[in-house]
């Protein structure tokens, strides 16, 4: 029997969240994040995160997320944690810095300098983060694993 070569996942192209109320959702991940808007149409809107891109759908219905979840990189931690606390996001109780906003959506927060996710430097300069650096932790899980 012939072996099937199967695709490499290669990175994370877009994530897509459920709003209830897109300009809502537009005033609130302003208020906590920089993001340039990519783009809008109706019911819908693109926030850049360099070569990265969080997709705003309008209509959520279902009850707020208990385990799914998705993960952010940010370049300060600690920043974000009290831009949260201005928006008045629900911080949930983590080992790191968990939120989930307005509509339910779990989001959790990691900075960029403690985990093995890199970018070039031209993607972070992209977003106004160029020159950030990765704490000796995350230096060896990256040499472990040969993207160092």
């Amino acid at each position: 029997m012939a072996s099937v070569t199967r695709p490499r996942l290669v990175g994370i192209n877009h994530v897509a969240l459920e709003v209830g109320d897109l300009a809502a959702a537009l005033e609130f991940y302003g208020q906590v994040f920089e993001f340039e808007l990519r783009g809008r149409m109706p019911g819908m809107a693109f926030l850049d995160i360099g070569d990265q891109f969080i997709a705003l759908s309008e209509g959520r219905e279902q009850p707020p997320d208990a385990e799914r979840h998705f993960g952010l990189v940010v370049d300060d931690l600690e920043r974000t944690r009290r831009s949260l606390e201005a928006a008045g996001a629900e911080l949930l109780p983590s080992r790191g810095l968990d939120f989930r906003d307005p509509w339910g959506n779990h989001v959790q927060v990691v900075e960029y300098g403690r985990i093995q996710f890199a970018k070039t430097e031209a993607a972070l300069g992209a977003v106004g983060a160029g020159g950030l650096e990765k704490s000796d932790e995350a230096k060896r899980e990256m040499r472990e694993k040969g993207l160092a």
